[in-house]
């Protein structure tokens, strides 16, 4: 799951189950494993701060990948570097983000958006609003149309894009 996602239900469940071993057998020693150090953490203070929470309750940090790979020494040179790397991993973070918006900016100026193509064009949706209101149902609206582009091509549109394209005239909150 992203970083930049808040709540990691998954990354907490497996932060609590290294605490639930350290607290079984305290003397047995526990390495929480991640990938590389930017999956611990978006910018570069909650990496430090969930490898303090680790330290203190003596818990190793591994790292697969990266400058830092291997199990993290959290005493002395060791912390330096870890926040340097952490600073590092937050400005590599910032700079794809920055390129991937330059580059959406871009396409978008050259008439290229994002996103699956439209199933419905403006006349297939005239046509599908025309048939709904002369008491069609869905199912056999869905079955009149055909897709006239794109990978689905002659393919009828699901249910669901026919109730998408009929709720855009009903309004927010109003059912179709």
């Amino acid at each position: 799951m992203s970083t930049r996602v808040k709540v990691r239900p998954e990354f907490s469940k497996a932060m609590d189950f290294a605490r639930t071993i350290k607290t079984a057998v305290p003397h047995q020693r526990v390495i929480f494993t991640v990938h590389e150090m930017k999956r611990l953490g978006r910018g570069a203070a909650e990496p430090l701060t969930i490898a303090e929470q680790l330290r203190r309750a003596d818990i190793q940090l591994e790292l697969l990948t990266g400058p830092l790979q291997g199990v993290y020494d959290p005493s002395g040179h060791g912390a330096a570097l870890f926040a340097f790397f952490a600073g590092m991993a937050e400005s590599e973070r910032e700079y794809i983000r920055e390129k991937s918006l330059e580059g959406q900016a871009s396409a978008r100026e050259r008439g290229r958006h994002g996103g699956r193509p439209k199933v419905f064009d403006d006349d297939m949706a005239a046509y599908a609003r025309s048939l709904r209101a002369r008491g069609v149902s869905v199912p056999e609206i869905a079955a009149k149309l055909v897709i006239p582009t794109g990978k689905n091509k002659g393919r009828h549109p699901s249910l669901a894009s026919v109730y998408r394209v009929l709720a855009e005239d009903a309004g927010p909150g109003v059912g179709v």
